[in-house]
């Protein structure tokens, strides 16, 4: 392995800064969960857990964590993310893949709006209030 500059260490020392502040909850106003049990690895979850943090950066968003659970017990639709957004349902999205991790960034955590083809756990409609937007 190639030594690296101080420079270099210092940027990379930056970048990861800023990948663990994406993970932090603390002050954010909404959750993206991923299932990162071995089901939801092997059906691809690295690479969409990849795409939210990359979608939120390039929207500029900063009041969204990023982060990951086990199995959420729907492995028959991995890879799955929970969104926990204010004003809205909690949702469990299923059959997620890059496009639809950008799809939820545009339509749940942006305007508001649940990606419902890929919806596969919420509650029920008595629960929400004006019928789940």
């Amino acid at each position: 392995m190639a030594k690296m500059t101080l420079e270099e260490l210092r940027k990379l020392r930056d970048t990861k800064k800023v990948e663990i502040q994406k993970r932090d909850i603390s002050g954010k106003d909404s959750q993206i969960i991923i299932g990162m049990g071995t089901c939801g690895i092997a059906a691809g979850a690295k690479v969409v857990l990849d795409a939210f943090l990359k979608e939120l950066d390039t929207h500029h968003i900063e009041n969204v964590s990023v982060t990951q659970t086990g199995c959420m017990g729907l492995c028959y639709v991995e890879p799955t993310v929970e969104v926990l957004s204010p004003g809205m349902p909690p949702v469990i999205y299923g059959k997620v893949d890059a496009n639809v991790a950008r799809l939820i960034i545009e339509e749940h955590i942006m305007h508001s709006r649940m990606v419902s083809e890929h919806v596969f756990d919420r509650p029920s409609t008595d629960i929400i209030k004006d019928g789940g937007k």
